[in-house]
């Protein structure tokens, strides 16, 4: 039985990262706190069960020190003005995740000839915020009416996702770490993000927030890949942000998703604003934060009575309680690593270009039942 040296202060630190429960861990550890007080070594099988336990990769474990973990990317968010804690695990995976696909997809685009899409990073901050959602909207083939016409936010959300995906850039949406139902994505700690590229832009969708929320973050990432920039947020309809790219990004994904000319035709002045804001909202299937702001730029709110309504509107959507969504899992499957990916690698993979095993863990499932029905559903011969 091999025993190892760990320093206290790696454990207790691998426990804080995790956001584990305290009693959690020390009921699936008994002797925890002899090994943090070196009253006990553990064994290394103990270690690697900690290790996966707490999401920390093993190596980590072995420092002199703990390491300060980094976005890889840059990062935008904020809480009150303010750069947010310490990534989570789960951000971090989810980014590393994205990452492996991005560079997949990026061989495989250049295997098959793929030209560079012009739209990355086509746009500047100072280029016109109506200018630049309508180059978007014509870009995605987006009818703002078409939209009207939809019935759900689902199907809306669904809509906007594939067209997005049909232009070239990988629309990943997902609640969860890498197809783990027991690693929730938390909307608190981050919406969104776009990784920029070329040949292949990729945008995430934390898919545990609202589907008024996933719209609003999926035009906000846009904007960022029409920047050419790479960016992690918690994108709001607000302007809260002090920094001058998300500021933009959020005008862009305000004016691409609720076009102010046709807002100020909808608008009903002297309507309740409560009622106006639910109208609204299921009118264009975006949230009624979304639909506050526009208000505003209308000029029918001033800044004071917008914020307290935001806020009053914040604290009632954060005590909503979302439901999972259930729905077809191949559909669901699609959506979560982008229906342009998934059949990318299925068919490099049919071609013998990827062995089974990759495709499984980029796909995130390890069935080849799974495989084969999820290749026809997408329309890959299997």
């Amino acid at each position: 039985m091999i025993r190892v040296d760990i320093r206290p202060e790696l454990l207790r630190w691998a426990c804080r990262r995790s956001g584990i429960a305290g009693d959690a861990l020390a009921h699936r550890f008994p002797q925890f706190q002899a090994w943090v007080s070196k009253e006990v070594r553990p064994t290394l099988k103990q270690v690697e069960q900690f290790a996966k336990a707490t999401y920390t990769p093993i190596g980590f474990l072995f420092l002199p020190e703990p390491p300060v973990e980094q976005v890889p990317i840059p990062d935008f968010r904020t809480v009150a003005g303010k750069k947010v804690r310490q990534p989570s695990p789960d951000l971090l995976d989810t980014i590393y995740i994205c990452q492996q696909r991005q560079e997949w997809y990026r061989d495989y685009a250049r295997s098959w000839g793929e030209t560079p899409r012009a739209f990355v990073g086509s746009a500047r901050v100072a280029s016109g915020i109506e200018a630049t959602a309508r180059d978007i909207r014509e870009k995605l083939g987006l009818d703002v009416q078409e939209r009207v016409r939809i019935f759900t936010f689902v199907d809306a959300l669904r809509l906007f996702m594939e067209q997005a995906d049909a232009m070239g850039v990988l629309v990943m949406c997902s609640g969860v770490v890498a197809g783990n139902n027991r690693r929730r994505l938390d909307p608190d700690e981050f919406r969104g993000f776009a990784m920029s590229d070329d040949l292949a832009p990729l945008i995430f969708i934390n898919g545990a927030d609202t589907k008024g929320a996933q719209m609003f973050t999926l035009a906000h990432e846009l904007a960022h890949v029409w920047l050419g920039q790479s960016a992690v947020s918690n994108a709001q309809a607000s302007e809260v942000s002090g920094n001058e790219v998300e500021r933009w990004c959020n005008q862009v994904a305000a004016e691409l998703l609720v076009p102010i000319a046709l807002f100020r035709q909808d608008y009903r002045e002297d309507e309740d604003l409560h009622v106006e804001l639910n109208r609204l909202s299921r009118r264009f299937k975006v949230s009624t934060l979304v639909i506050l702001r526009r208000i505003r730029d209308l000029g029918g709110l001033s800044d004071e009575k917008f914020w307290s309504a935001y806020r009053a509107e914040l604290e009632r959507l954060s005590a909503v309680v979302k439901k999972d969504g259930g729905g077809d899992f191949y559909l669901t499957t699609a959506a979560r690593v982008s229906k342009r990916f998934a059949r990318a690698v299925i068919s490099s993979t049919l071609e013998g270009q990827t062995l089974h095993r990759d495709a499984f863990r980029m796909l995130g499932f390890s069935k080849l039942d799974t495989f084969r029905q999820l290749g026809r559903g997408l329309g890959v011969t299997v």
